[in-house]
C-alpha cells in the first residue's frame, strides 16, 4: 500500500524557464490540495491545457477533512476516481446522539434504498489528494509545477480582449512569470494570492477550542457518527467519534477556550482523555493531534477580474456539518464549467460572475448554518445552555424537539433556485428536482444492452437534455425533429432518455442519445416527471430548465440563458 503521507514529488524546470517563447495558459490553478486538484482534473478532462502549481512538493499529513458527501462522490466519479473513494472509504449513513451516557436518538442521512453512493464515506485527506492526484498524472494536458511559490500577481490588460494575470513564480532555480488568462485561487484558508491582492475575509471567530486525535485500535463501536453532548467520560463539553479506514478513529474533544493548545497535545494530556472514552482495557496508539479554533468566514466576492477564488481561499467553516471540503468541490465543478465555455467562446466572460454569485450564496448558507451546529453545541450564555440542555431532553421521546438539536447538521448541495442561470418554471412540477438543484440519482437499465447502472454517469459534464416517456406524447414526430434540431446546434446537447416499462425504443433519434429505462420507477418518482417532461441540466449537473412538453424555442432560450448569451431575459 502506498504511503501517501511519506509521498515527496521532484520539482522540475518548465517551458518558461528555458529559451522557449513566452505564452498565455488559459488556466493556472494555485494550490494542489482537494480543491485544486479537482478543479484542475475538471478542467482537463473537458480538454483544456491547465497547469497547476503549488509551493510544496508533497500530500497533507494527518486525516484533516475526512467527511466526504454524496455529492463529492458523484464529483468524484465525474472526476474518475470515485470508485477507488468508496473502496478504501468507510461508507456511512447512520448517526447517534448521546446526552451524558443516555441515546437520545438515531438518525438515518440516506432512508431510501435506489443511491448508487452512501451518504458519507470517511476517509483521510491524504487519500483523497492520493488519488485524485494520480488522475491528475494520468491527463496529459495536465502540467503539475511543484515547489513552485506564487511571490506576485499582476493583472494584466483588464477589460481587454488580451486580458490575462501574470504571476511571479519563485523556484529552486529562481523567479520566472507565469501568464494564464485566468487563475483559480484554490490555495487554502491563508491563501497567498489573497494577501497579494490585498483582499480579505470577514466574518466570526469562535472562542473555543478543540483536540482531534487520529487513534489507531481495534474497536467494537459500529460504522456510525456519534456525538456526546456532556458526557461522564469528558463533562461540560462534546465529543464527536468517527471510523476511518485502516482502523484509524476520528475523536474530536471540546475543550473551551482557555486551554492550553501546546499542553493539550502531548501524550501526557491526550492520552488520559482517549482512556478515558476506550476504556482501561483497550489497546491504542496516537496517530495524529491537532488542536483547532474555527471560524465562519468568506471574501466579499469570489472573482476579482481574471483571478477566481474557489474552497478555503473563498469561504471557511467550522468543521461541524463537513461542509468545508464538500463545498470546496462544489465550488470546483461550478466553476469548471464555465471556465471552459468561455474558454471555447460559446460564453461570454460575464458567465464568471455567475460562478462568483451562486457560490456566494451557498456559501452564506454553508456560514449561516455552521454558525447555527457550533452555537448549539457550544453555548456562551447561561440562556443558551438552558435551551440546549432542554431540547436534548426533549428530544429523547419527542420527534418534533429531534428537529431542533444540532450536532453539526451534515452538509447537503445548495440547491442555487435565485441564479439568474435558471428558467422559471413554467409548468407545475411535483419533487425536489426544481431549478437549481443538483440532480438526484436513480437506477436504470441500458435500453440497448440490459444491463443496469445509474443515471448520473450518462448525464456526464456536458448540457444534456433529461426526457421521460414511454413512448407516446415524448417522442411524436414533432419531439424527434426537436431533439434532432438541438443536437446540431452550437453548445453540444446530449439527450438521455428515460423509458418506463418495456416501451419501444422510438425510431428517429439524434445518434448520441442514450437510452435508459426506469427499473424501478424512481427516477420518474424523484424528479416528478410525466409522459413528455423534459429537464435542461447543466455541465454541473444542476437543474437549470424543466417543462411538462418542451419545445425548441423555449429549450434554445433557456441554454442561451444558462450561458449568459445576449438577448435572454
Amino acid at each position: 500500500m502506498i504511503d501517501y503521507q511519506t509521498l515527496t514529488f521532484e520539482y522540475a524546470r518548465c517551458h518558461e524557464q528555458g529559451d522557449g517563447e513566452a505564452r498565455v495558459h488559459p488556466v493556472v490553478v494555485v494550490g494542489a490540495g482537494p480543491v485544486g486538484l479537482a478543479t484542475a482534473i475538471d478542467l482537463a478532462q473537458q480538454n483544456l491545457p491547465v497547469v497547476l502549481v503549488d509551493d510544496d512538493c508533497t500530500l497533507s499529513t494527518g486525516s484533516r477533512a475526512i467527511c466526504f458527501s454524496k455529492r463529492s462522490l458523484d464529483i468524484f466519479d465525474r472526476l474518475g476516481c470515485g470508485e477507488r473513494m468508496v473502496e478504501k472509504g468507510v461508507s456511512w449513513n447512520v448517526g447517534k446522539v448521546f446526552r451524558k451516557d443516555e441515546l437520545v436518538y438515531t438518525f438515518n442521512l440516506l432512508p431510501e434504498s435506489g443511491h448508487h453512493r452512501p451518504a458519507f464515506v470517511n476517509l483521510q485527506q491524504y487519500y483523497v489528494e492520493g488519488f485524485l492526484l494520480e488522475r491528475a498524472q494520468a491527463l496529459p494536458n495536465l502540467e503539475i509545477r511543484w515547489k513552485s511559490k506564487v511571490t506576485g500577481v499582476t493583472q494584466c490588460a483588464p477589460g481587454e480582449a488580451d486580458a490575462h494575470v501574470a504571476l511571479e513564480i519563485d523556484t529552486p532555480d529562481g523567479p520566472y512569470t507565469l501568464r494564464a488568462r485566468y487563475v483559480v485561487a484554490a490555495d487554502g484558508s491563508r491563501s497567498p494570492l489573497r494577501k497579494l491582492l490585498g483582499l480579505d475575509s470577514h466574518g466570526r471567530t469562535f472562542k473555543d477550542r478543540f483536540l482531534i486525535a487520529d487513534v489507531k485500535m481495534e474497536a467494537e463501536f459500529p460504522t456510525e457518527r456519534w456525538f456526546w453532548f456532556d458526557p461522564p467520560f469528558h463533562p461540560n463539553q462534546s465529543v464527536l467519534l468517527h471510523r476511518q479506514p485502516d482502523n484509524v478513529w476520528r475523536i474530536d474533544f471540546q475543550l473551551g477556550w482557555d486551554a492550553d493548545p501546546v499542553l493539550e497535545k502531548t501524550p501526557e494530556r491526550v492520552i488520559p482523555r482517549v482512556r478515558a472514552l476506550l476504556g482501561p482495557d483497550v489497546k491504542f496508539e496516537l496517530e495524529w493531534v491537532s488542536i483547532y479554533t474555527f471560524s465562519c468566514l468568506r471574501m466579499d466576492r469570489f472573482r476579482h477580474g481574471n483571478v477566481l477564488f474557489a474552497g478555503d481561499s473563498a469561504h471557511l467553516v467550522s468543521p461541524f456539518g463537513a461542509r468545508g471540503a464538500n463545498s470546496g468541490f462544489q465550488d470546483s465543478e461550478n466553476l469548471a464549467w464555465k471556465l471552459a465555455m468561455v474558454l471555447a467562446q460559446r460564453a461570454p466572460d460575464t458567465l464568471l460572475d455567475t460562478y462568483a454569485s451562486e457560490r456566494e450564496y451557498a456559501a452564506d448558507e454553508n456560514i449561516r448554518n455552521s454558525t447555527r451546529s457550533t452555537d448549539f453545541i457550544t453555548p456562551k450564555s447561561a440562556v443558551s445552555r438552558v435551551f440546549r440542555d432542554a431540547v436534548l431532553t426533549l428530544a429523547r421521546e419527542h420527534p418534533f424537539a429531534r428537529q431542533l438539536v444540532n450536532s453539526g447538521r451534515l452538509s447537503v448541495p445548495a440547491v442555487l433556485r435565485e441564479s439568474t442561470l435558471n428558467t422559471p418554471d413554467e409548468d407545475a412540477f411535483l419533487g425536489a428536482m426544481e431549478p437549481g438543484a443538483s440532480c438526484a440519482d436513480a437506477p436504470i437499465i441500458d435500453a440497448h444492452s440490459g444491463t443496469s447502472g445509474w443515471l448520473l454517469p450518462h448525464l456526464g459534464d456536458q448540457f444534456a437534455g433529461l426526457v421521460f416517456g414511454r413512448a407516446g406524447a415524448a417522442f411524436d414526430t414533432a419531439t424527434l425533429d426537436m431533439l434532432q434540431a438541438l443536437s446540431r446546434g452550437p453548445v453540444p446537447l446530449k439527450f438521455v432518455l428515460m423509458l418506463e416499462g418495456d416501451a419501444a425504443v422510438p425510431a428517429g433519434l439524434p445518434a448520441s442519445t442514450v437510452v435508459l429505462r426506469d427499473a424501478q420507477g424512481l427516477a420518474t418518482q424523484r424528479y416528478g416527471a410525466q409522459d413528455g417532461a423534459f429537464y435542461l441540466v447543466r455541465p454541473d449537473q444542476h437543474v437549470c430548465a424543466r417543462w411538462r412538453r418542451a419545445d425548441p424555442a423555449r429549450v434554445e432560450a433557456a441554454l442561451k440563458r444558462a450561458l449568459c448569451v445576449a438577448g435572454t431575459a
